[in-house]
């Protein structure tokens, strides 16, 4: 073990000791895990069960814990009648998916039978969170919060015409013409909406390429000029306010936004964008052992906030010390963040970022697999497994594959997608987040489907069906978008750009480009890379090296050539071979320009 990690270890535990001191004097006893055994505590000691779902990074979650939690009453409050588990919503997704909605923090009161009485957004001041308390003690009935859950029946096929023009219609007008984002309040990049701005405006859309470069500039203001890396969000609509966190989440989709931008583009600043948080990933968010961290707090210390420390440089900042990194290796976290660096590296030819993505992809296949092809979420997990894990591993090898041409990522792949469809598919259509705990209570013994994990397993199993053939991960895609094309969620007034993505995928068949040519040969090489740089999001590249056999989907014949060469294909037509690969890219554009005008008949 090194000194690197010995400190790491060393910073968790000192944490830990002082979180339980805090606890202590507080006179809360905090229990770390929500399961079965809280709720026949509960039942056993006739108790409410508080839960306080935070996250390590959270500034208003170290504020409710350092006023709330510590107040007298509050503590004495809990202590008769409540028992209290503090989670950490990042290390149970089980239990972030089903309240991700509500926080962070999220506060939640149970009865003893596992049934929600009162759930809470956000800060609660102690005399608030006192009242709250007595009032669900005085009344332990179900307060205005909670609200039946709408049942999603499946559709039988994909949207429906009209479902179609209704998201789409929603996409434009949640536009913020102003100030660039979709939505009201809060600045961030909507991964979902700023991925379907790009792929209309490669369809020739004006205004969609407006929105998608005002929402990229703006979101320039987010990235910390010294460090790289991009904050959470700005609290103001003209993104000048920016909330200091630093999540994993934000890292992986604005470095892969920005990757795409810059091809579609060539604008330096969006180069310049990726380059920034790929520096923040590898030099803050990595481990010693190439697996990838969760996560650095926004403020330095209740006395030192972000606002003052990230405006200082780099010497200053170093000199009073590095906001805490959560240094847990969470297969999701990794999955995203190989992702992003393989587009990262195709886009600007970076082989040492997919170098580092592939580092770090062993590290998990090494640390966190399971027997069939799934991944835990952690070194050992509360629950689970958890969709999210599989899914963002079996993209991520995808993505592998595609950037290094190598089989084997593909073969990981599809055992993920094999281990999802054993053990997520819900019999009402699309996929469940985890399964329900045995002899689990209340609203726990309801499995959660979330929209954003039913597009990505959606998206991840047709574009694996592109590569392979295997007509299971198409049928995998449809069960995916029976639940996404359901009236209850497609109807809803919920922004759903995902849905959009997923839909029009499923239907159609992604820019394709096969080179053919012995992998050791420096132009295959050339055009391999060049065929990696085309600005498409929804794209298929394979390497047919004849020396490795028929390509795992031989669903085109490629002639014999003497040379290295590229070809183009869309669902209705292949170009000719391409020998140059400063060529490549305009040939594709041409076959799909020619496509699209024979379909409209232009």
């Amino acid at each position: 073990m090194n000194t690197r990690t010995l400190l790491c270890r060393f910073g968790a535990l000192l944490l830990f000791l002082t979180t339980a001191a805090r606890a202590a004097e507080g006179g809360i006893h905090w229990n770390t895990v929500l399961d079965q055994s809280v709720f026949a505590q509960a039942q056993r000691e006739h108790r409410l069960v508080l839960l306080d779902l935070q996250a390590v990074w959270c500034h208003w979650c170290h504020v409710m814990e350092q006023q709330t939690y510590a107040d007298p009453q509050v503590a004495a409050l809990i202590g008769d009648h409540f028992l209290a588990v503090k989670v950490d919503q990042d290390a149970d997704p089980g239990l972030s998916n089903r309240y991700g909605d509500w926080g962070w923090p999220a506060t939640i009161v149970f009865a003893p039978d596992g049934s929600e009485l009162i759930k809470h957004r956000g800060f609660i001041p102690p005399q608030n969170m006192a009242s709250l308390l007595q009032a669900v003690v005085d009344d332990p009935t179900p307060g205005p919060s909670v609200v039946a859950d709408t049942p999603v029946v499946a559709a039988a096929g994909a949207l429906t015409a009209q479902q179609r023009q209704r998201l789409e219609r929603q996409f434009g007008e949640a536009y913020d013409a102003q100030h660039g984002g979709w939505g009201d309040g809060l600045r961030f990049v909507d991964a979902a909406a700023l991925e379907l701005a790009l792929e209309n405006a490669q369809s020739g859309d004006a205004r969609a390429a407006g929105m998608a470069r005002q929402t990229l500039d703006g979101n320039l203001r987010l990235i910390d000029p010294v460090w790289g890396g991009v904050y959470q969000y700005s609290e103001e609509p003209d993104w000048s306010a920016p909330h200091f966190e630093k999540i994993m989440s934000f890292q992986a989709d604005d470095l892969r936004l920005y990757a795409l931008a810059y091809e579609r583009w060539q604008d330096p600043r969006y180069l310049q964008a990726a380059q920034a948080i790929r520096d923040y990933l590898l030099n803050f968010l990595r481990g010693p052992d190439d697996a990838f961290y969760v996560s650095q707090d926004a403020d330095l210390s209740a006395a030192v906030t972000g606002h003052t420390y990230y405006a200082l440089p780099d010497a200053r900042r170093r000199a009073l010390g590095l906001p805490r990194i959560d240094h847990h290796q969470y297969a999701r976290e990794n999955g995203w963040a190989i992702a992003a660096l393989c587009r990262y590296g195709d886009a600007s030819g970076d082989a040492a970022a997919v170098q580092a993505a592939t580092r770090a992809a062993q590290w998990v296949l090494a640390h966190r697999a399971l027997p069939g092809g799934g991944f835990r979420h952690d070194a050992q997990d509360r629950g689970g497994p958890y969709l999210g894990d599989t899914a963002a591993m079996g993209e991520a090898f995808l993505d592998l594959y595609r950037s290094t041409g190598d089989r084997a990522w593909l073969g990981h792949a599809t055992a993920a997608l094999e281990f999802i469809d054993h053990h997520f598919r819900d019999g009402d259509g699309g996929f469940d987040t985890a399964a329900a705990p045995p002899k689990a209570q209340g609203v726990f013994s309801r499995p959660v489907r979330l929209y954003e994990e039913n597009v990505q397993v959606t998206r991840f199993a047709n574009l694996a069906f592109r590569y392979s053939g295997d007509p299971r991960w198409r049928a995998l895609a449809e069960q995916g978008m029976h639940y996404l094309a359901a009236p209850a969620l497609a109807d809803s007034s919920r922004f759903l750009p995902g849905v959009l993505l997923a839909d029009r995928e499923f239907a159609q068949e992604p820019v394709h480009i096969t080179v053919v040519g012995p992998k050791q040969d420096a132009t295959a090489q050339a055009l391999h890379a060049a065929g990696l740089r085309y600005a498409a999001d929804y794209l298929r590249v394979d390497w047919w090296d004849r020396a490795e056999g028929p390509l795992p989907n031989p669903d085109v014949q490629y002639p014999p050539l003497s040379r290295p060469a590229a070809f183009a294909c869309t669902g209705e037509a292949c170009s000719g071979p391409v020998f140059d690969p400063d060529k490549l890219g305009t040939t594709v554009d041409k076959l799909r320009e020619a496509v699209t005008a024979d379909r409209t008949g232009g």
